[in-house]
């Protein structure tokens, strides 16, 4: 008699299967490891960037079209979203940062960091929302740094925050919806965006010594905890955090 226990647990799983996903930031580390796991979980996915040949690269690897978006322009952003069709999944992973003390922010730090963080994806949402479909999901990629403090990142840990309370607060407003919104806030991720950080050995071993699980973040668990998040199985999760952060937050 054949083992379909056995069968079934050999087989990989494919959880998004039907589902449409808009990345934003696809081409990143981050972002492409979470667009290369929806994919492979069956999700249909629309990875957005800036542009270049690393969009176009994705978008050929994932068989899908790619959308180039200027995620500090409001007017694009619109522009863009409005002719994108109905989707299951929103993912705002687009951000950045400039770490510095709090006496050496510029305006120029300052704006890049809050049109970035936190206007293009309060943009992003509110020009894509029309799209979603019911039971479907907005998952806001933030950061541990949402949760607490640091030096020399008031402005990134200020843009954290308010995705935190935005989460919250468009998580109650769409309930109703059958729209879930929750943020997935990573710690420190080894990527090649942050390589340049973790080549100073004093850096590394700050950061280190913060996370009780003794390593940095791979792209690839954050890739997970997404899939999960935009999955059917999180039907009953919204309005919260999912800490991927070794611990770190736990002190």
């Amino acid at each position: 008699m054949e083992n379909r226990v056995e069968g079934a647990a050999t087989a990989a799983p494919r959880p998004l299967i039907g589902k449409r996903i808009v990345l934003t930031g696809a081409t990143g580390g981050l972002g492409r490891a979470m667009a290369v796991a929806f994919a492979a979980a069956g999700a249909d996915v629309i990875p957005v960037a800036r542009g270049g040949e690393a969009l176009e690269t994705l978008a050929d690897e994932l068989g899908s079209a790619p959308l180039a978006v200027d995620l500090t322009d409001p007017a694009v952003i619109s522009s863009a979203m409005n002719g994108i069709g109905p989707v299951d999944v929103l993912v705002n992973n687009s951000g950045t940062n400039r770490p510095g003390p709090f006496e050496a922010v510029t305006v120029q730090d300052f704006d890049l960091l809050v049109n970035l963080n936190l206007r293009g994806t309060f943009f992003a949402t509110q020009s894509l929302l029309p799209h979603i479909r019911a039971g479907g999901a907005i998952l806001n990629v933030g950061s541990q740094m949402g949760h607490v403090g640091a030096e020399n990142r008031t402005v990134y840990c200020a843009t954290k925050h308010a995705i935190e309370g935005f989460t919250k607060a468009l998580a109650i407003e769409l309930a109703p919806r059958a729209i879930r919104v929750v943020s997935i806030a990573p710690t420190f991720i080894e990527t090649p965006m942050t390589a340049p950080m973790f080549a100073d050995p004093t850096f590394r071993s700050q950061v280190l010594t913060n996370i009780p699980m003794g390593r940095m973040g791979r792209p690839e668990d954050v890739a997970a905890a997404a899939v999960f998040l935009a999955s059917d199985a999180a039907g009953m999760i919204t309005g919260t955090s999912l800490l991927i952060d070794g611990g770190w937050t736990a002190h």
